[in-house]
């Protein structure tokens, strides 16, 4: 179904800021913020920022076949066509991300907020008197940034390695099993 959006008020000459999130239907939001942009332009609006927490399609920064698309990069072509001045972001997949742009791009850090919520919630826990944590990363591509909040809280890192072994005998098995677990990293009993 298409979509319309009509703004209920004057917005010329006025600094506009969309709000936007991406959830299952991140294809539909899209759609919506960029004609929400268009309609502001066309209205005459001065300046339109759109604060994106999620950035759709920003995992995929970088060709992964030799005939394959930059989608991110495509997504920040659509946003500037549509009239967007400004982006607010949070947690880019790839800072590069921010060079697909010909406008300005913030792009906030979430583990400062983060971290010192985790620092208040395990204080809450006993934390540091004599009982000890670990953070666990999912994936080798987000050992960064866990590794970078398992130091500022002070904690031991473990990573998640994850292999996954198909055979065409097994018809029940599913994109989302994991056959094998190894962590890797100082895993020791509590």
């Amino acid at each position: 179904m298409e979509m319309n959006v009509e703004l209920g008020v004057s917005v010329r000459d006025q600094d506009v800021f969309i709000i936007q999130s991406g959830s299952s239907t991140i294809n539909d939001h899209l759609m919506e913020l960029l004609i929400m942009i268009n309609a502001c332009r066309l209205a005459s609006a001065k300046r339109i920022t759109a604060v994106i927490p999620y950035l759709p399609y920003s995992k995929q920064s970088k060709k992964k076949k030799a005939r394959g698309s930059i989608t991110a990069k495509l997504v920040a072509k659509m946003l500037q066509v549509s009239g967007v001045d400004h982006i607010i972001t949070l947690d880019l997949h790839s800072t590069q991300i921010q060079g697909f742009f010909g406008i300005p791009v913030d792009n906030l850090l979430v583990e400062p907020v983060i971290s010192q919520y985790i620092h208040n919630v395990l204080g809450e826990f006993g934390l540091g008197n004599g009982i000890r944590g670990c953070v666990i990363s999912k994936n080798a591509g987000a050992a960064k940034r866990v590794t970078s909040l398992a130091d500022v809280l002070k904690l031991d890192f473990a990573l998640i390695h994850r292999e996954s072994h198909f055979q065409a005998s097994k018809k029940a098995v599913t994109g989302s099993e994991v056959t094998k677990l190894t962590l890797i990293g100082n895993v020791t009993d509590m």
